[in-house]
């Protein structure tokens, strides 16, 4: 009988306001945050595990040249490539991506991942940004609950 695992990465997703620059009329903040979980991960499947999760992004105040970037930190793991979901001392690795074919890390522009944007949002309506997660296949991980903290940030 095949063993699996649970790993997930819930509503692991913190959030954090960054503003750069001076621009005294706009304003955005996170209004919704959908974890990515993964649900069940099966040690023995040769696919790999996707899952998706989404971030809504609220500007008010938008001007004719304004646009946000949004970044997404490294979470558990000291680099990008690949993030980890941790139990205790034991890592699962995964990672988050910009795009429904996972090719394109989302990150911080660092380490070769990319930036959501730049994009100009709409003002006064949500603009809500897909995550695209994956754990690639045939992990040799123990049993239990894993998870992984991010910070997500709006620059603009």
């Amino acid at each position: 009988m095949a063993s699996k695992l649970l790993s997930s990465l819930g509503a692991a997703l913190a959030v954090t306001l960054a503003v750069t620059g001076a621009r005294a009329t706009t304003s955005c903040s996170f209004t919704t945050v959908v974890g990515v979980a993964f649900g069940t991960y099966d040690v023995f499947s040769t696919s790999p595990l996707d899952s998706t999760g989404s971030v809504t992004v609220l500007c008010t105040g938008v001007g004719p040249s304004d646009t946000i970037v949004i970044d997404m930190s490294r979470g558990n793991a000291s680099s990008f490539g690949p993030r980890q979901m941790l139990r205790g001392g034991t890592a699962l690795d995964y990672n988050l991506f910009l795009d429904a074919a996972r090719t394109t890390v989302w990150g911080d522009g660092t380490s070769g991942t990319s930036h959501y944007g730049p994009t100009m949002p709409p003002s006064g309506v949500g603009l809500t940004v897909p995550i695209y997660g994956r754990i690639p296949a045939r992990q040799n991980a123990a049993a239990g609950a894993y998870s992984d903290t991010l910070v997500v940030t709006i620059v603009f």
